[in-house]
């Protein structure tokens, strides 16, 4: 196989187990059940210790823009997905915490993904993919 038509096929390959397992999802927690905005909040704060993150960190790690997440976390919360409470270590700032619901929603990701593959090809995944995202992101800034 050519090195085009290998590059072609692994494209083929992800891109159509991307779609099979975002549409398993979706039978799960369909858009109007949470956003992918919203589940890279829930990624994030589920990645914390003890489940739980300063607003302000929070707001460096996901893909969107700052108000935006002040805003999603009020709707999060407002659902029972998050918990907001003031940081006793610092009076102006916010804690955000997944709850039981938030949580038990956002596992069904390991569901559909951690049932195909053992450990070591999930780590194997999560480094190719990185490595992936990280030239696909150097090559746009050279154009």
């Amino acid at each position: 196989m050519s090195d085009r038509a290998l590059t072609v096929a692994a494209w083929e390959s992800l891109f159509r187990a991307q779609v099979t397992i975002m549409r398993a999802l979706a039978s799960e927690f369909p858009s109007e059940v949470i956003s992918l905005n919203e589940y890279d909040v829930l990624f994030n704060i589920t990645r914390a210790p003890g489940r739980r993150l300063r607003l302000k960190d929070l707001n460096r790690n996901v893909l969107i823009t700052q108000p935006s997440v002040s805003r999603l976390v009020d709707r999060l919360a407002a659902r029972g997905l998050l918990a907001k409470t003031h940081d006793p270590e610092d009076g102006r700032g916010t804690l955000v915490a997944i709850t039981d619901e938030g949580f038990t929603l956002f596992q069904a990701i390991n569901r559909h993904v951690g049932a195909g593959l053992d450990e070591g090809e999930l780590r194997t995944l999560t480094e190719l993919c990185d490595r992936l995202r990280l030239s696909v992101g150097e090559t746009a800034h050279e154009d």
